[in-house]
């Protein structure tokens, strides 16, 4: 079966793009022309079954992904299927499995079939797990592992694979000689170039691209060029191992799309805010608009707890400026894994900065959302301001805790409600909010 791609350039327009097109309100020729341009993905698994496809990329909202995933400390699925579960309600449009705990196969098979979002998956993860139990340690991981891995991941259906194929081993040598702070903080680009290190080659995800093209044309998997070399702190953020990594992406987003695969490409973790939006453009003019997808980023490395905030932060001026795709962080980066509570934060902070960028951008209903909930409040309609709110059981809880049954106003202002008070002599009485 050909590609998403493939079938837009042949002038089609799939069951899934139809969807995408309704979800967003655009025409389904907007997403044909964008899809074949390669501005959007529609990454949809040919093998996941009872997927709601989405749509990522320019013109279209900015969606949000949540990391769940096992760990060899805490190993058993039900609790990250219950963080699915719980991802989903809160609005997340993709879940990524990250698991590195036992039975790493069937966690990935029962999180893809449990999915109604697309999953995505990091190979490496797995292969490092196999190499380790097969030859004793990850170094000795050979490329058949590798490529059984990713193929065995794109046959469970898994809609995107972030496979890191910019770590080369220029991008290495700039990483020595520029003396990082934190060198390589992304786990997959650190499993490879320590691999890369002991064995004195050339990445195997770099050198064999074109048998990833293979697999990921097979089964339409989009591949999420993944960014090993990503500054783990504000010190190393923009230095010559991040670009000499976004280099690399580039010319392999132009020969994915030569062959008709989709493809995105991921972005910085940690950069200060004055460098932001530099950084979501040059990944633009040198991906030549791939859908960008990144994690926060975070604007400050000091506030471990509160992490889910400085990402939102990043995240916004990110998405305002480029960025497609945002991957949540939760309090608990940098401190463990996330609890359910966690994820719940998590996906609706990440939600609350790509709504924001939503309105910059022009999306079609961002603006028509924020103006029913100042009616509501203008109304003191608080049933209605609830059913709008982006969380709306928090939302009640908050107002159910701190206000009488029934009281018109909120107890902040009481007696005092500025818009109630004015609007008596407007004519409006009984309608406002403080």
């Amino acid at each position: 079966m050909a590609t998403q791609m493939q079938r837009a350039r042949a002038g089609e327009i799939t069951e899934e793009m139809r969807i995408v097109a309704e979800e967003e309100r655009v025409t389904p020729e907007f997403v044909r022309e964008s899809v074949a341009a390669g501005r959007i993905v529609i990454p949809a698994n040919t093998e996941h079954k009872g997927l709601r496809p989405r749509g990522v990329g320019a013109g279209l909202r900015v969606k949000v992904n949540a990391n769940i995933g096992t760990s060899n400390v805490f190993p058993a699925v039900e609790p990250e299927l219950a963080k699915l579960d719980e991802a989903v309600r809160c609005g997340a449009d993709a879940v990524m499995d990250l698991s590195t705990g036992d039975h790493i196969d069937v966690s990935r098979q029962r999180i893809i079939a449990h999915s109604p979002v697309m999953v995505g998956t990091v190979p490496l993860y797995e292969a490092t797990v196999v190499a380790i139990r097969n030859h004793g340690a990850v170094i000795e991981m050979t490329d058949t592992d590798l490529f059984h891995v990713i193929e065995q991941q794109a046959r469970d259906g898994a809609d995107f694979l972030t496979l890191h194929c910019g770590v080369t081993r220029s991008a290495i040598e700039h990483m020595k000689h520029e003396g990082r702070v934190m060198d390589i903080v992304s786990r997959g680009g650190s499993f490879i170039a320590g691999w890369m290190l002991h064995h004195d080659k050339e990445n195997p995800l770099y050198e064999r691209y074109d048998d990833i093209l293979d697999i990921c044309e097979k089964y339409d998997v989009t591949i999420s060029l993944g960014d090993g070399m990503r500054p783990g702190c504000l010190a190393d953020a923009t230095d010559r191992c991040q670009i000499t990594e976004l280099l690399t992406l580039g010319a392999l987003v132009d020969r994915a799309w030569a062959r008709g695969v989709q493809v995105m490409v991921e972005g910085p973790g940690h950069v200060p805010f004055d460098q932001i939006a530099s950084n979501m453009k040059l990944e633009k003019e040198l991906c030549h608009n791939a859908p960008f997808y990144v994690l926060g980023p975070l604007v400050t490395d000091i506030a471990p707890g509160y992490d889910h905030i400085t990402s939102a932060i990043g995240g916004t001026l990110a998405a305002v400026n480029g960025a497609d795709f945002i991957c949540y962080v939760t309090p608990a980066e940098h401190l463990g894994l996330p609890t359910i509570e966690d994820v719940h934060t998590g996906v609706i902070t990440a939600r609350i900065a790509a709504h924001s960028a939503d309105l910059v951008r022009g999306v079609p209903g961002a603006w028509e959302w924020d103006l029913a909930m100042a009616k509501a409040r203008k109304a003191l309609d608080w049933e209605k301001q609830m059913t709008l709110a982006i969380d709306p059981d928090l939302a009640r809880r908050k107002r159910g805790a701190r206000n009488e049954e029934g009281a018109e106003a909120c107890s902040m202002c009481g007696n005092y409600c500025s818009v109630k008070l004015l609007g008596q002599y407007l004519g409006k009485p009984g309608n406002g909010s403080c």
